[in-house]
């Protein structure tokens, strides 16, 4: 590995020098065992601590395939699927992987008894496989988490519709928490240059998915003047999505769960933000009775914030314990877009608000090639920013995926994979110097952050 480092961090490397580097026999990386599968049975979710269940170990480097590219991995980032999996919710991952190897003799490379998890990366491309033409040895890349086969016309309008559609790093195996990460060639982006490597790393799945569930017509297409709701408007997709909707000349309603979460989303520019735990909003009376008198306070809430009217979308994420007060609060005709439910799968809401309003609940889930590209586009042209709060190392990636679980964390929690330290990957300081503040937003001073976190990764 330290030959592939120092390769990354000279100035002079070629791709001719990357093509000769030897690839190794093996690489760290985060994984889950098959065999602990059950180890959290009879826990609440709560209760369920991916520090025991995530692993940091040797594995096997995959064979390389063709239209694949192995990806030396200089840094990655925690996502929620990154948490289920290490909980085995809502049942273990083994399953994809199970499923995924009965397609090919190729796909059975991904049925292991270890799962190499995480949906995120930047890093360099070492090697390409046949029919690769977009990609050389030495690109500085990120990478979508999209894994499609494209075999089916299913598919042609619209990627995510393709029936072997599944996510690179939950659903297929050799993901981007580890030195080298194995991924189709069509999941590969261009680094945005102003960007350190962690930086560049975090905002792949979450942009990509606020950008397609808020932006694309495959989602809520949202317009000039819209008042969109934001639940969770300081977190990892809710950073994001606050940021698209200022971005295109929406009004977003950010909904937080403290004092310093409706701070960061005031310095993101947002004007109207409710303090959901300050304020007191409790949806539901008991684990089985909805309120709907705290629904109708908090759409009065709402239209105090946004000069009488309610608002056009409803960005949903945390599902059951919001989704009867989004149907409530949208206003006729408007659109409630849901995905990822990390409250609970089961929504339950009353459909006379639904139905005799005419509005539409549409599901979204991550983003096409084409979605992630222009969602990667913003962030290169500096319109859209990281949301990057707290960096570990590899060897942490458990601490960092129980910081997300219990929602400890504030945007994106970041992991350095080969990457010795942070900071580092930055080709356009200029360009960063002009959105170092916007950058920085949701980073701690470093006064204030823990020192593990700023240890060398330890390679």
């Amino acid at each position: 590995m330290k030959e592939i480092l120092d390769a990354i961090q000279s100035p002079d490397s070629t791709p001719a020098d990357f093509a000769a580097l030897p690839v190794p026999e093996s690489y760290r990386a985060v994984t889950v065992h098959k065999d602990e599968a059950g180890m959290f049975d009879g826990l609440e979710s709560r209760e369920k601590d991916p520090r025991r269940s995530l692993h940091v170990e040797d594995v096997a480097v995959p064979e390389l395939g063709p239209g694949e590219a192995l990806i030396a991995v200089m840094a990655s980032s925690v996502n929620y699927n990154s948490v289920w999996t290490s909980i085995f919710e809502p049942l273990s991952t083994f399953g994809f992987l199970e499923r995924y190897a009965r397609q090919s003799e190729l796909a059975r490379r991904h049925d292991l008894p270890y799962h190499v998890i995480g949906s995120d990366l930047a890093g360099v491309v070492l090697r390409t496989g046949p029919g690769v033409n977009a990609w050389r040895p030495g690109d500085e890349v990120v990478a979508h988490c999209l894994s499609v086969e494209l075999e089916s016309s299913d598919g042609h309008n619209d990627t995510m519709l393709d029936p072997e559609q599944r996510i690179w790093g939950f659903e297929t195996n050799f993901g981007g928490l580890a030195e080298i990460a194995l991924v189709k060639s069509n999941q590969l982006m261009p680094k945005p240059g102003h960007l350190s490597w962690e930086e560049a790393a975090a905002p792949g799945l979450v942009n990509s998915t606020a950008y397609r569930q808020l932006v694309s017509r495959n989602g809520a297409g949202m317009k000039q003047g819209d008042n969109v709701l934001i639940w969770g408007a300081s977190g990892g997709l809710g950073s994001y999505a606050t940021q698209l909707a200022l971005a295109g000349g929406a009004n977003p309603i950010c909904v937080v769960s403290s004092p310093r979460k409706a701070e960061i989303c005031r310095a993101m520019g947002a004007d109207a933000v409710i303090d959901r735990s300050a304020e007191g909003f409790r949806f539901w009376r008991d684990e089985r009775t909805q309120d709907p008198r705290e629904w109708k306070r908090f759409g009065a809430r709402i239209r105090e914030l946004t000069g009488g009217e309610d608002v056009d979308i409803v960005f949903e994420h945390p599902g059951r314990d919001t989704f009867g007060a989004s149907v409530y609060v949208t206003r006729k005709g408007g659109t409630i877009v849901t995905c990822a439910s990390t409250s609970g799968y089961t929504h339950e809401y009353d459909n006379r608000y639904l139905w005799m309003s005419l509005k539409r609940i549409i599901g979204s889930h991550f983003a096409n090639y084409r979605e992630a590209w222009e969602a990667n586009r913003l962030i290169d042209k500096g319109l859209i920013h990281p949301t990057l709060s707290t960096v570990y190392p590899l060897a942490e990636t458990g601490q960092a995926a129980y910081d997300v679980h219990r929602n400890l964390h504030q945007g994106k929690v970041g992991v350095l994979a080969l990457a010795p330290q942070e900071g580092l990957g930055v080709r356009d300081p200029d360009k960063r110097a002009r959105h170092l503040d916007a950058i920085n937003r949701f980073r701690p001073a470093p006064a204030d952050r823990p020192a593990t976190h700023l240890a060398e990764a330890g390679k």
